[in-house]
């Protein structure tokens, strides 16, 4: 949708403006409307696809290549890795 935007802006200023948005649903999880939620992850996950345009990475493929066997550490499909340690 905005790609020529986005690739004249570069990877730097585009990642300010990802992280700007990492911010405002970090505001709208602290309690704002269900509504106003859903648009922020809408927001975080449209500035982190315009990211992976402008780096050169296919974002479904790499997600896929991750996670598609399951848990990366366990190879779950439903994660059984010890709690209290990041899968």
């Amino acid at each position: 949708m905005f790609g020529e935007k986005d690739a004249a802006r570069g990877p730097e200023a585009t990642f300010l403006w990802f992280t700007e948005e990492v911010g405002e649903l970090a505001g709208a999880l602290r309690g704002g409307p269900k509504e106003e939620l859903a648009l922020e992850f809408a927001d975080v996950l449209a500035w982190l696809a315009t990211l992976a345009n402008i780096a050169g990475v296919d974002l479904e493929e790499a997600v896929r290549a991750k996670y598609g066997g399951g848990c990366p550490r366990c190879g779950a499909a439903v994660c059984v890795c010890d709690p209290a340690k990041k899968p």
